[in-house]
């Protein structure tokens, strides 16, 4: 599953007087291939709360670093997720015309290292994904990005390989706490180092929590996100946002929490303020902007906001079945992000390809010239504000329950503050669909066609499975709960 998308993108250069349509349904069939991949994996992991498929192969034995790779609760939502929004990303690229063959094969290589990292089970393996992921999207905004492209590859590149030195120094401060020394997350997380160093132990979460917050990101560690997104092109900032920006979430929960428990719950608070912030200033910036994809960009400071604040409220004392929900709704969130997200920054790729324009202020009444098009926006931002019905209630509502049922009248008061984050969405949502899908015509609008079939075959299935998790996300849900239970118990001790 981890290389088959690699060695189709070294396939294709094999082969070099491949015609550019070749290439790209030679990427959509390694996609659904991997997709599949991914399904026999979920039938076969069931609802186990341990790590399975685990391959641990001798690699760097002279640190004790070997190729560890598994899944279980956390990873295999994520691997699923990954799966599907490069293969709807391979559809949505079918009209691509420039340098297909690099396009194809760089985003073939992307799909390897995220569904590297979300397998790894040793530290010095996740960092080698976790940085070869800057080097390919640095590269996908740079070729194929509009904009000042360059300026925000070099951006994202710097703020995200910034953050991915403080994680290294992170990572090498908990192999050399732990007795004997190890990178293998399994044994971290069993035997967790440096419990009897306090000290130590907050200088390192503070080097993981930045690497990981630059990533996230979170506030103040955000301003390379809304420049890489609105250059980066449309198929890279769906890659971007629902695929990228998970793994330093991802990476709170699979390394910080369960490998430095007593420091994450010493500074409890300190995360949930972060969390919180970033929550309402995501909120109220996206609420100020004119430029769709910059909106959409800035809704994602607010939505990992909410996991952040999640996974703090897990580590301070309270009662430990809210906690558990806290998690859960933490990495549904992960998930319902993803496949919301993904799916509105290919809408405004759609929008852009017709008009060169992301400008709100220039369309109106879209819905009476491009009612398919206007229809999915509509459920995108939707999903996106929390409707009942829809994934994002779901996570947001076992994140708001295990919050405020964590702890005292101080996270009440946190949980209640968040709200607020939900009111200013909904409320940014609802402008949008009134000045670009609603009302009358716009300077652009009659430049606007509706959905063409590939876009809807691209665009339908991440908004489908919204709606089916948020009516009936049990399939989901069994399988993230006994991992949170073990997260739980892991931070309790």
């Amino acid at each position: 599953m981890i290389f088959l998308p690699l060695a189709v993108a070294l396939g294709l250069y094999a082969v070099p007087r491949t015609g550019d349509r070749t290439v790209i349904w030679t990427w959509i069939t390694a996609c659904v291939t991997d997709f599949a991949l991914v399904v026999v994996l979920w039938i076969g992991h069931g609802n186990s709360g341990g790590v399975s498929y685990e391959t641990n192969a001798r690699w760097i034995p002279s640190v004790n670093a070997g190729y560890h790779i598994g899944v279980d609760g956390l990873s295999l939502p994520l691997l699923a997720l990954t799966s599907l929004l490069f293969l709807v990303c391979a559809i949505y690229s079918l009209r691509q015309t420039e340098q297909v063959r690099a396009f194809v094969a760089l985003f073939l290589f992307l799909q390897t290292v995220s569904l590297g990292l979300f397998a790894a089970l040793d530290l010095l393996l996740f960092f080698v994904f976790f940085d070869l992921s800057i080097v390919g999207m640095y590269f996908v905004i740079a070729g194929w990005g509009h904009g000042d492209r360059r300026r925000s590859a070099l951006k994202f590149f710097l703020y995200t390989f910034l953050g991915s030195l403080a994680l290294l120094l992170g990572f090498i401060g908990l192999y050399l706490g732990a007795e004997p020394h190890t990178f293998d997350m399994v044994e971290l997380t069993r035997t967790p180092p440096l419990s009897g160093t306090p000290g130590l132990a907050a200088l390192v979460l503070l080097a993981i929590g930045i690497g990981l917050a630059i990533k996230t990101p979170t506030v103040p560690f955000h301003t390379w996100l809304p420049p890489a997104h609105t250059d980066a092109p449309a198929a890279g900032s769906a890659i971007l946002a629902g695929i990228l920006l998970k793994m330093g979430t991802y990476g709170f929960v699979r390394i910080a929490m369960p490998m430095l428990p007593d420091a994450w719950r010493r500074y409890a608070w300190a995360i949930i303020i972060v969390g919180l912030i970033s929550v309402l200033y995501g909120a109220l910036v996206a609420f100020a902007q004119q430029n769709l994809k910059r909106l959409i960009a800035y809704t994602s400071v607010n939505h990992m906001g909410y996991i952040i604040v999640a996974l703090g409220a897990a580590g301070a004392v309270g009662d430990e079945a809210a906690r558990r929900l806290a998690v859960t709704g933490a990495v549904t969130q992960m998930v319902s992000h993803g496949l919301v997200t993904g799916a509105l920054f290919l809408l405004a790729g759609v929008l852009y390809d017709r008009t060169h324009s992301y400008d709100m202020g220039r369309f109106g009444g879209i819905a009476a010239v491009a009612p398919i098009f206007s229809g999915l926006v509509a459920i995108g931002a939707f999903a996106s504000l929390g409707l009942p019905g829809l994934s994002g209630f779901i996570a947001e509502f076992q994140i708001f329950t295990g919050v405020i049922g964590s702890g005292g009248t101080a996270i009440v008061v946190v949980g209640a503050l968040a709200i607020l984050g939900i009111l200013i969405t909904a409320a940014l949502f609802l402008r949008l669909l009134h000045r670009t899908v609603l009302g009358g015509p716009g300077e652009l609008t009659a430049q606007v066609v509706d959905a063409r079939r590939s876009e809807i075959a691209a665009i339908a299935p991440p908004l489908a499975l919204s709606v089916l998790i948020g009516v009936a996300p049990r399939f989901l849900l069994d399988v993230i709960e006994p991992f949170s239970a073990v997260v739980i118990s892991l931070v309790a001790r």
